[in-house]
Formats: C-alpha cells, sequence, structure tokens
C-alpha cells in the first residue's frame, strides 16, 4: 500500500463524516469528484485511502466510515471491502452476494448510527 498524504484521509473522513449525517451512501467515483481529486488513478487512491480509514476505525473501536463508499455498480463496496474485513478479523465469508451485502448493511446501519451524532 501506497503512503497517501494525510489530508486525503483526512479530507476523504470529514466527507463521510457529513454523509453519515445524512444517511447517504455515496461512490468511489463521486467521492474522489467531491475531494477534488484529479487523475491519474483516482478510483484506485480513493480505495487505497479509504483502506486506511478501515483500519484507523478498526483500531480505534469505530464503526467504519468506509462502509459508505460503493462501487459504481451496486450499492455495496467492491471486493477489497470484505477481503480487508476478513484479514481484520470483522468477516469470514465472500467478497460477494448475500452474505457480504447483509455484513455490509450491518455496517453500514452502525457507521451511521455511531458518525451521525454530533461532535465526532
Amino acid at each position: 500500500m501506497t503512503d497517501l498524504p494525510p489530508p486525503l484521509t483526512a479530507t476523504l473522513r470529514s466527507l463521510l463524516v457529513d454523509l453519515a449525517r445524512e444517511g447517504r451512501t455515496i461512490s468511489y467515483l463521486d467521492l474522489a469528484l467531491a475531494a477534488d481529486m484529479t487523475p491519474p488513478q483516482v478510483i484506485h487512491r480513493v480505495t487505497e485511502a479509504l483502506e486506511i480509514l478501515i483500519r484507523e476505525d478498526h483500531a480505534s473501536g469505530r464503526p467504519l466510515l468506509a462502509a459508505l463508499a460503493t462501487r459504481k455498480a451496486g450499492d455495496q463496496p467492491g471486493r477489497g471491502f470484505f477481503l480487508l474485513l476478513g484479514e481484520l478479523g470483522l468477516y469470514d465469508g465472500p467478497p460477494e452476494g448475500p452474505a457480504a451485502a447483509e455484513c455490509h448493511a450491518r455496517l453500514l446501519g452502525s457507521a451511521i448510527e455511531y458518525w451521525s451524532m454530533a461532535n465526532r
């Protein structure tokens, strides 16, 4: 994994907290656009930053803000999200299908509930 500048992860965290307060998800591309990222490889850089956020939130015992970011097609994160959850011991199932959808729905609900509270 590449070292990403803290401003990118901080920017994405801020955007995702705002979305949690609104109870909304966002696609990786729309998140990159909202963060004023420029090519090349904006989706790749977004997903790398989201992995950092997942690790930070997990290490701090917080619900995962990255659950609000989804693929272009569909309403859940990509395979890498679930593979990282598996690596962290947060999910033990396939990266696609009903079990992944159920896991994502649970994590999304927890993230929205937690992060929509004031002063987070």
